[in-house]
């Protein structure tokens, strides 16, 4: 079976719903969910609408994929100016798109599975977005980083 067919696994279902479950308070309303095409994401993101409740759309979108260069995404993100959205990705690409969005140049704690970043974009283009928070799986959560 090749990577893009890798499903969660029943405990990896589990933890990951509670992860997203604690951290859900934290992450305020959610208008869509976009994710990877790729049998794990799409589960995660899946995870992760019913840990938020979300109702509303679950999108997969190619320029999530891993081997995707970082900018794929501006044109979705341009899209949905002031709009709540939750990104599922991979590793480690989901960690240079945070730091693109944050203006740095490179994002500066690993980015496991499972972890969230939650980012504030500014509805004027070009500056970068503020870090809410910062949360691997079984670690405290960060405000900073």
């Amino acid at each position: 079976m090749g990577d893009e067919a890798r499903a969660l696994t029943a405990r990896a279902r589990q933890q990951v719903y509670g992860h997203f479950e604690a951290l859900a308070p934290r992450m305020g309303p959610v208008d869509l969910v976009l994710t990877s095409p790729l049998v794990r994401t799409v589960q995660t993101a899946q995870i992760l609408s019913f840990a938020l409740k979300h109702e509303g759309l679950l999108r997969a979108h190619r320029s999530l994929l891993p081997d995707m260069p970082v900018g794929a995404l501006d044109g979705v993100l341009a899209e949905h100016p002031g709009s709540g959205l939750a990104l599922v990705g991979h590793a480690p690409s989901m960690g240079y798109m945070a730091a693109r969005l944050l203006g740095m140049q490179s994002f500066p704690k690993p980015v496991p599975p499972g972890t969230v970043i939650g980012l504030d974009r500014p509805d004027a283009e070009g500056r970068p977005a503020q870090l809410l928070f910062f949360a691997q799986p079984g670690q405290p959560v960060l405000d900073t980083l």
